[in-house]
């Protein structure tokens, strides 16, 4: 009995005791407790950038009256404001316009070659217009039968003359002014006869002297040069400066250039003067964009003499 309690004593020295312990082993001596190894769960699949296509950049704001460049995505096959055709140069380059009268926001849209569309909607700056109220006077009277016969060819000149949208590449340049000297009129003030609302002015007036020389305020291309004075304009001078964006020159004393004339920015076109419905001699420089009406003044900046 002796020896046989002496082996189990020798036993119960050497092992070690391992409770049960709701089946958890006890950790060895010397070693630290290790977390469990964590399972990372995969990454959800991103989309990736090239599927993505780029968006249209504009340089800068859309504002009532004013006009800006922008660039189309790559490969764009056709782009669209309010669903009227833009053109888009070889480069993605563009130019919009936006009347004194359009609307709160604008949507432009890029068609590409694989046919995905990128639609961007832009919101259109409001401005203040100079409004004259005459509550005591009627608006002017009915025209005269001389100006009733002539004024259907003289509007269907200036139309044809402003469907001609040619190459020139004016549209891309910082325009300068014509002729420099006092501003008399403002583009999109207007007149309130008696609660009727009269003609907005579709240009800017800069009230110089007769003889005064008139330079092409960009490249561009002469689309029309009155023979005989308009019953309104006067000596009208038209130019094209490419992509939707032309320039009307009224009540010239003299036009220098012909039809179908190239003209640089700065070279001379004519004279100021006070021929058509004039009170006194000056320019009157109108533009538009397609059939949208712009400001020359956003278009080229704060005049310096």
């Amino acid at each position: 009995m002796r020896r046989r309690a002496a082996r189990l004593a020798r036993v119960a020295g050497v092992l070690p005791l391992v409770p049960l312990l709701g089946g958890c082993a006890a950790i060895p001596a010397g070693e630290q407790e290790r977390s469990p190894t964590a399972v990372a769960a995969a990454p959800l699949p991103q989309p990736s950038n090239a599927d993505q296509p780029a968006a249209v950049v504009l340089d800068g704001p859309a504002v009532q009256g004013g006009v800006v460049l922008g660039t189309a995505p790559a490969g764009t096959r056709a782009l669209t404001l309010n669903g009227v055709a833009v053109r888009v140069a070889g480069d993605g380059r563009f130019l919009l316009g936006f009347d004194r009268d359009a609307g709160a926001s604008a949507a432009l849209v890029a068609t590409l070659a694989d046919g995905r569309t990128v639609t961007r909607t832009l919101t259109v700056a409001s401005r203040g217009w100079r409004i004259e109220r005459l509550d005591s006077l009627p608006r002017i009277s009915q025209p005269s039968a001389e100006f009733a016969r002539r004024r259907p060819a003289e509007l269907a000149q200036i139309a044809a003359a402003r469907r001609i949208d040619g190459d020139a590449d004016g549209w891309r340049q910082r325009f300068v002014w014509p002729a420099t000297g006092h501003i008399s009129g403002l583009f999109g003030a207007q007149r309130i006869y008696r609660g009727e609302p009269g003609s907005y002015h579709s240009g800017v007036d800069v009230a110089v002297p007769t003889g005064t020389p008139v330079v092409a305020p960009a490249d561009g291309v002469v689309i029309l040069a009155a023979d005989t004075p308009f019953t309104l304009e006067g000596n009208l001078l038209m130019i094209d400066h490419g992509y939707g964006l032309n320039s009307a020159f009224l009540h010239l004393s003299r036009i220098d250039v012909a039809v179908g004339q190239r003209v640089r920015q700065g070279q001379s076109i004519g004279a100021v003067g006070a021929t058509g419905r004039a009170t006194g001699p000056h320019l009157h420089w109108g533009m538009k964009w397609n059939e949208a009406r712009i400001d020359p003044l956003l278009v080229a900046g704060e005049m310096s003499r």
